[in-house]
Order: C-alpha cells, then sequence, then structure tokens
C-alpha cells in the first residue's frame, strides 16, 4: 500500500508542450533580436511612443485602483437585492472584445455620443474621446471591473469578527481593518493592470494614433503594416517586450500577505457608512458599464440584419478561430497541469510578459522568406491566441488537477492504475468544470482579438473583430454597430456553452 502521494499523472506531454510553448516564446523573442537594427538607434517618434505607452498604462492602472476601492468598499458593506447579478456584471468586461467595447464608449463618449450631446444641448464645450484620456478612459472602463472584484475578494475575506469587535468598541475601522487589508491587495492588482494596459493594442489602434497617442505596439504595427521597416519594427518588439518582462515580474513577484486571519464564517455585519452614499457609487459605477453596451445592443440590433456577406464570413471564420484555439489552449494547459514543477511556473508567466504583437512580429519575420505571411494568417492566429490565453487557462485547471492527486494519488499508485486509466476514470471526468470554463474563457479571448489578424490578414483572411474595425475605419456606423453586436453574442454565447458544459458529477 502506498503511504504518501504518489505521482502518476503522466509527465512527458507536460515537458513536450513547455519546451514548445518556451521554443514559440523565446524563438520569437530571437527572431525579433537578430533582425533590429539597433545600430540605427530610436527616433524621436519612438522615444515619445515608449513614454506615452508607460505613462497610460501608469495612469489607467492607478485610476483603476482608485475609482474600484469605494466600489468595491459600497458592495462589501451592502446587501441588496441584485447585488450578486452587479457582481457578475464586474466580470463581463474582462471577456468583453476590446474592439466592440471601444465602439460602445464612442457611442456614449465621442463626437455625436450620448455626453456630447447632452453638453450641446446645454451649450457646453463638447470633449474628445481620442488621444491620451480616451485610453485611459477604455482602460478603466476594462480594469476597474477586475480590480474591483479583487478587491472586494479581499474586503470579503476579512472575519465578521473583527467588524463586530470595532464596532462595539467605537475602534476606526478604516485605519486597523481596511486599510492593512489593502496595502496587501493592491500593489498585485496595480501591476496587473499596469501589464495590461501595456499591451492593450486595439483600445491604442481606435482611440489612439498619432504623434502624440501612439503606443509601441501600433508604432509596431506601423513600422510592419504601412512602412514595412521589418528592423525598425524587431527593434520596438524587443522594447516592448522587455518593459512588458519588467512588469511582469514585478506582478509575479508581489503578493499580498495574508491579513486576515481565521473566523466563525458569520455573515459580515457593518455599521458604518452612509447607505444613500453606498448606493449613488454602485449605480454610478453600474452605468458607467451598462451604458456603452446598452448603447451597442441598441444600435447593433438595426444593423445586425444588414450585414455584408464579407462580415458574416469574417464572423465563421472567428469562431472556427475560437473553437480550435480554446481547443488547442485546453490541451496545453492540461498537459502543463499534470506535470506541475518549476518549470511549468516559468511556462505558465512567460506569455504575460509577450504580447501578441511582440510574438507576432517575431513569427512574420520568420515565415516572411519562405511564404506570404497572409497565407498562414489563421493557423498563426490559432496558435498566438492559445499560447497567449495559456497563463488564465492553466490558473483554472492546475490547482484542481493538484487536489486531484493530493486526493486519490495514494489509491490510485495502491490500485496499480496505468497513467491512462488514472486519466480516463479519476482525473478527466473530476475536471469538466475548470476546463470548461478555461475553455470558454479562451474562446471568447481569441474571439475577440485583433492583435496577430491584423499584423498578417488580408481581405481574405479578416476575421470579425478586423471587419469592425475596418467598417468604423470607414465611417459605416450602422454596419459596425452590427458587427459588434454580432460579436459580442458570439464571445459571450461560445464562452457560456463551454462552462454550461463543464459542470457534471464525477459519476456521469
Amino acid at each position: 500500500m502506498a503511504h504518501s502521494p504518489v505521482a502518476i499523472n503522466p509527465r512527458w506531454p507536460g515537458g513536450i508542450v513547455a519546451g514548445l510553448v518556451l521554443a514559440l516564446m523565446l524563438g520569437t523573442l530571437c527572431a525579433v533580436a537578430v533582425r533590429a537594427e539597433f545600430q540605427t538607434g530610436l527616433a524621436v517618434a519612438d522615444w515619445a511612443a515608449i513614454r506615452f505607452t508607460v505613462a497610460q498604462a501608469f495612469v489607467s492602472a492607478a485610476l483603476s485602483c482608485l475609482l474600484a476601492i469605494p466600489v468595491a468598499r459600497a458592495l462589501a458593506r451592502r446587501q441588496f437585492r441584485g447585488r450578486s447579478a452587479i457582481i457578475t456584471l464586474l466580470g463581463a468586461p474582462f471577456l468583453l472584445p476590446v474592439i466592440v467595447a471601444v465602439l460602445g464608449l464612442i457611442m456614449v463618449f465621442g463626437r455625436n455620443g450620448v455626453l456630447n450631446n447632452a453638453l450641446g444641448y446645454f451649450g457646453l464645450q463638447e470633449v474628445s474621446i481620442y488621444g491620451f484620456h480616451g485610453v485611459v478612459l477604455a482602460h478603466v472602463f476594462f480594469n476597474m471591473p477586475l480590480v474591483t472584484r479583487l478587491i472586494l475578494q479581499g474586503w470579503l475575506s476579512v472575519p465578521s469578527e473583527r467588524f463586530r469587535l470595532a464596532a462595539s468598541l467605537g475602534a476606526p475601522i478604516g485605519r486597523l481593518i481596511e486599510w492593512p487589508m489593502l496595502r496587501g491587495v493592491l500593489p498585485p492588482a496595480f501591476l496587473v493592470v499596469f501589464l495590461i494596459c501595456l499591451t492593450s493594442f486595439a483600445v491604442a489602434l481606435t482611440l489612439g494614433g498619432g504623434p502624440k497617442a501612439t503606443t509601441v505596439e501600433l508604432a509596431i504595427y506601423q513600422a510592419l503594416r504601412f512602412d514595412f521597416d521589418l528592423g525598425r519594427a524587431a527593434l520596438l518588439a524587443l522594447i516592448q517586450f522587455g518593459i512588458c518582462a519588467i512588469a511582469a515580474l514585478f506582478a509575479w513577484g508581489i503578493t499580498g500577505p495574508e491579513l486576515t486571519g481565521a473566523g466563525l464564517d458569520r455573515a459580515v455585519q457593518r455599521w458604518d457608512g452612509g447607505v444613500k452614499r453606498d448606493a449613488l457609487i454602485i449605480g454610478l459605477a453600474a452605468m458607467f458599464l451598462l451604458l456603452p453596451l446598452g448603447m451597442i445592443v441598441l444600435r447593433g440590433l438595426a444593423g445586425m440584419f444588414s450585414l455584408p456577406p464579407e462580415v458574416w464570413q469574417a464572423a465563421v471564420r472567428s469562431v472556427i478561430v475560437a473553437l480550435c484555439s480554446a481547443m488547442l489552449c485546453t490541451l496545453l494547459a492540461l498537459a502543463l497541469a499534470l506535470r506541475a514543477g518549476r518549470l511549468v511556473a516559468i511556462t505558465g508567466v512567460l506569455p504575460l510578459a509577450a504580447s501578441s504583437l511582440v510574438v507576432g512580429t517575431g513569427l512574420f519575420l520568420l515565415v516572411y522568406p519562405f511564404v506570404s505571411p497572409a497565407k498562414l494568417a489563421l493557423p498563426i492566429t490559432v496558435l498566438v491566441n492559445a499560447v497567449l490565453a495559456l497563463p488564465f487557462v492553466l490558473r483554472s485547471i492546475g490547482p484542481a488537477v493538484a487536489k486531484i492527486e493530493a486526493d486519490f494519488g495514494r489509491l490510485g499508485a495502491s490500485l496499480g492504475m496505468t497513467q491512462w486509466t488514472w486519466l480516463r476514470l479519476i482525473v478527466l471526468p473530476r475536471l469538466r468544470a475548470p476546463i470548461g470554463f478555461g475553455a470558454g474563457l479562451a474562446a471568447a479571448l481569441s474571439m475577440g482579438d485583433l492583435g496577430v489578424i491584423a499584423l498578417f490578414a488580408g481581405d481574405a483572411q479578416e476575421t470579425l473583430p478586423l471587419a469592425m474595425y475596418r467598417l468604423m475605419g470607414a465611417y459605416k456606423t450602422e454596419a459596425a454597430s452590427g458587427a459588434a453586436l454580432l460579436l459580442l453574442t458570439l464571445s459571450f454565447a461560445l464562452f457560456w456553452i463551454c462552462d454550461r458544459g463543464g459542470p457534471a458529477d464525477a459519476d456521469t
């Protein structure tokens, strides 16, 4: 009989996957480094792009964290009907295709948007969504809900007995309980958002542009697609990877300490703060999230059924790419989770330091001498989207695999199970829920991606996000709104189908 946990998971597939992922990441990085034109140096516009990239990421992360604090605090202090729906809504922007959200923000804050129409009615000066403040606004829209969820978890982890004791003693809750919790939660959240904002190509492509509002990724895209300056694009890609790698190392190294302690799992009751103020904060946050989505639905219904055939063909390509990417990403994550160890930890973090534009630039440089990049646009998009979603899917599957091995490893080893029998009877039935969630997440992220495909695709390979961007560039607002609603519907439908197909009992 086995007296300690025995690892009977097949480890060799994970080693192969780790090697392939490392080869892809480091291989494209080497291709970029070899082709980079170091002798010419960086132009003034390149330095401006670097400064803009770091500045907008810092401001976006700081504002996302500052605005998330009162929202999370209000949700933690109040119990009301619809609270769970609002918390669920906070997770929607992470799955929302970036180009769809940007169009929704333009409908609200753009030149002919709701806000400017209201300002014009009262004779006030219009505001512009384009440039630095527009990029920051879009990033806050995406990341403030994420930070709110992270901070809310920290607040809800504080035992109710601490709040009860503080209220009975008249002690300052903010200084003694809430501030120590925030000191542990906020730094990692800030760095994660900072990293996300460094690699938001679609936001910069639609709301940035111009010499004063160009990110490094946008400069890479312009160097490849418009100037065809491969050396400059490679140098900028190397710089982008360096910036992201530094941010990823900080984000990986900073973890919040355990500050809450144990409790009796009682429901938290709060006697501090004003109910009306909390209700106002929650209402404004919900309006900020719902109004752009509502505008997409309202205006998209009129144009969705009059879309040209090319858009529907692009939608079919997007669905195929998303499903293939989700399947590949899930298989890669499962193989890595079964192996575990330091190699897997490195492999699972490395894609966070890369962006689709950096990896895409490296692959462009590798395939261009041999074949037209447009011919490989869809396969490369599948591959890159799968690898870049790997950290998120691995986070979903990895802990579940570790728990299964801890719970049933001794039993499987004592019964002499083969690796295939162990996987078929013990592991896979208990992984349906995390695999379903991870596959849905990978499919939704791939569905809305506008990174690699923008570098490689011609008209015959365009996906739905690219087709929608081209409609926006041609000022076909009604058709772009219809494409946005179609993209939004397909993205959430893919996530829902995969997620719903996952949960099941191990006996089924």
